[in-house]
C-alpha cells in the first residue's frame, strides 16, 4: 500500500520539474545555463524598491509577534483603498486577506469551495498553480480554450460547453500568465454573465495588473458586476521584485449574501494557520505607494519594456515561429511549426534546447496546453543576454529544420 495520496499521481509542476533539474545537474558540472523559466526579477538584477528597504528597517520589530489573521490593519486599508480606487466595491477590511503569496491563498480560497469532485473552470493554457490546487482537494480542473487566433482571449463558447452541475467557479487570469493577454471590458463582461447566468462565482487572478505595457489599462474583473461574487487576488511579487517575500492578497467583493459566509470561512482557514509572514505585510503600505517605480519598468528606456523589443525583435522573422506580443507581464509565449522543427513532445524539444544551447524555457504542455506547439520565454535578463539567447535559439531551429 503506498504511503501517498492517489491524487498525488496527477500533481506536477514543470517550471520547477525534469528540466529544471537537468538544469541544475548541468551547472553543478560547471556549464552555463539561461534559466527562462521562472518569472523571478531579483536572479537578473531588478532591484527591491528603495521604499521597501526603509520600510523594513523602520518597522521591523512589529513583525516579531503573530499578527491579525487576515493581515495588519494598516496594509489591509492599503490594500482595501487601492481596490476601491480600481472599482471594486469590497465591503470592508474584513473581506481583505493577506497571505504568503497567491500560492498559499488559492489553496486556502479553493478548500473553502471545492468538494471532492467539484469542478473548477480554468484557462488553457494557465498558471498550474491553479490546476494543481484543485487537484490537491480531489476537485477537477475543466479546461477553456484560450484562442490564439483573437489575442488569447477566452472562448466563451467552449467555457459555456464545459459547465455541468458540479461547476462551482470560473478562474480568469488577466493579466495572463503565460500568454501575456490583457482581457479588455467587452471580454470581460461576456465571462462575467456567463458567471451570471450558470450562478457561478468568479476567482481573477490580477498579479500582473501594475505589469501593463503602451499606455493599456487593467480593468479589475470585479468592478464589472457588483451583483457577483468575484475574489480578486493580487501580490507584490512581480510589479515590486520581491518574489520571495511572499507578499499576497485577496479580496472578495459582490452579494453581502454571498461574501459574508465566504469571508467567514476564510477567516476559520486563515486562523489554522495563525497569520501570514508578518514582515512582509509591514512593506505593503509603502510599496503601494511607491507606484512610480513600477511605471519606470515599463516605459520607453524601461528594462521591462526594453527587454520586451529585444525579444520580439530577435524572433520576428524567423521561419515557422509566430507569437502574440504580450500586452501584459514579462513573458512570450511563441507558437512553432511541429513538422518543420521536428517536434515529437514539446518536452524532449525543450530538453533538446537546454542540452545544445543551455537556454532553459517551459514548454507549453507544462501550462496544461493539450497540443505540442507551444513553450514560454521569460523575458527578464537585459536586453543584450536575450538578444544573444534569442540568436542561439534561432540558430537551434534552423539545425533542426526539414
Amino acid at each position: 500500500m503506498s504511503l501517498l495520496a492517489d491524487r498525488m499521481a496527477q500533481v506536477r509542476s514543470d517550471i520547477r520539474g525534469p528540466l529544471f533539474e537537468e538544469a541544475l545537474r548541468m551547472q553543478a558540472e560547471g556549464q552555463k545555463v539561461l534559466k527562462l523559466n521562472t518569472g523571478n526579477p531579483g536572479t537578473f538584477g531588478f532591484p527591491m524598491p528603495p521604499s521597501i528597504k526603509a520600510a523594513l528597517s523602520a518597522r521591523m520589530d512589529e513583525a516579531v509577534p503573530y499578527c491579525d489573521l487576515r493581515g495588519m490593519p494598516d496594509a489591509r486599508r492599503v490594500l482595501l483603498d487601492y481596490h476601491l480606487g480600481k472599482g471594486v466595491k469590497v465591503p470592508s477590511m474584513e473581506d481583505v486577506f493577506i497571505g504568503n503569496g497567491i500560492s498559499e491563498l488559492a489553496l486556502m480560497l479553493l478548500s473553502a469551495l471545492l468538494n471532492p469532485g467539484d469542478e473548477l473552470l480554468v484557462p488553457a493554457p494557465v498558471y498550474t498553480l491553479w490546476s494543481n490546487s484543485a487537484r490537491m482537494l480531489g476537485a477537477r480542473p475543466v479546461y477553456y480554450r484560450c484562442d490564439e487566433q483573437s489575442a488569447w482571449y477566452p472562448d466563451v463558447a467552449d467555457i459555456v460547453q464545459g459547465i455541468t452541475p458540479r461547476t462551482r467557479a470560473l478562474l480568469i487570469i488577466n493579466p495572463n500568465n503565460p500568454t501575456g493577454a490583457l482581457y479588455p471590458r467587452e471580454v470581460l463582461e461576456q465571462l462575467l454573465q456567463v458567471a451570471r447566468e450558470h450562478n457561478l462565482l468568479v476567482i481573477s487572478d490580477e498579479i500582473y495588473d501594475r505589469l501593463v505595457f503602451d499606455g493599456q489599462e487593467h480593468i479589475s474583473t470585479a468592478s464589472l458586476a457588483e451583483d457577483i461574487t468575484v475574489v480578486t487576488l493580487n501580490g507584490l511579487s512581480k510589479s515590486h521584485n520581491i518574489c520571495g517575500f511572499r507578499c499576497g492578497w485577496m479580496v472578495l467583493s459582490g452579494p453581502a449574501a454571498q461574501v459574508k459566509p465566504l469571508s467567514e470561512a476564510l477567516g476559520k482557514l486563515a486562523a489554522v494557520r495563525l497569520c501570514g509572514n508578518a514582515l512582509t505585510q509591514l512593506v505593503i503600505p509603502a510599496a503601494m505607494g511607491d507606484d512610480a517605480f513600477t511605471r519606470q519598468m515599463m516605459n520607453p528606456g524601461g528594462r521591462l519594456y526594453e527587454q520586451r523589443k529585444a525579444t520580439m525583435e530577435a524572433l520576428n522573422g524567423v521561419p515557422g515561429l509566430s507569437f502574440v506580443p504580450n500586452a501584459a507581464a514579462f513573458y512570450l509565449f511563441p507558437r512553432l511549426d511541429m513538422h518543420r522543427y521536428r517536434i515529437e513532445t514539446d518536452q524532449r524539444f525543450c530538453m533538446d534546447l537546454l542540452h545544445e544551447t543551455g537556454i532553459l524555457v517551459i514548454p507549453g504542455s507544462g501550462f496544461d496546453l493539450p497540443t505540442h506547439d507551444h513553450l514560454r520565454i521569460v523575458m527578464l535578463p537585459e536586453a543584450d543576454i536575450l538578444r544573444a539567447a534569442m540568436g542561439q535559439f534561432a540558430e537551434f531551429l534552423a539545425r533542426r529544420a526539414r
